[in-house]
């Protein structure tokens, strides 16, 4: 076959060009700080141990899990492939994670030396609820469509 590259070489058969657009670039910025998190359950276990509620047992266990969630569902929120996924099981995990946050609460436990108040907590818990929108709002749950902007 003869033809010219031009022919070839179009818009169809190009490979695609990543797009960063405004939504990728807010996942990304979204993503990394959860992909951060992850990396410090392996670096710095002993600041997440203590906020594991006793009665799952195996505190060393479930911060190792949650450390590979968080990475995991993390990148996947930035790429947009998996980005609806990753939204879902980022706000099941949010929501899960959460049962730390509430029972440092409870039983006054610090996390990496710091204790919170009332406000402190009741912040912590707005801020929650916030990143799980957040979440939402990249997956595309608020919309029928899933289109990136």
């Amino acid at each position: 076959m003869n033809r010219p590259l031009a022919t070839l070489w179009n818009e169809s058969t190009a490979p695609m060009k990543p797009r960063l657009d405004r939504h990728t670039l807010a996942a990304i910025a979204y993503g990394t700080p959860f992909v951060w998190v992850g990396i410090q359950h392996f670096v710095r276990p002993e600041v997440f141990v203590p906020i594991v509620p006793s009665i799952l047992g195996w505190p060393e266990f479930w911060v190792h899990i949650t450390g590979w969630t968080e990475i995991i569902v993390g990148i996947g929120i930035m790429i947009p492939r998996f980005r609806k996924l990753s939204s879902q099981l980022m706000i099941a995990q949010l929501a899960l994670l959460y049962l730390a946050n509430l029972n440092m609460w409870v039983n006054d436990i610090p996390f990496d030396g710091h204790r919170f108040g009332p406000i402190g907590h009741a912040v912590r818990f707005i801020i929650q609820l916030g990143l799980m929108a957040v979440a939402a709002w990249l997956g595309g749950l608020f919309s029928k469509s899933t289109e990136s902007d």
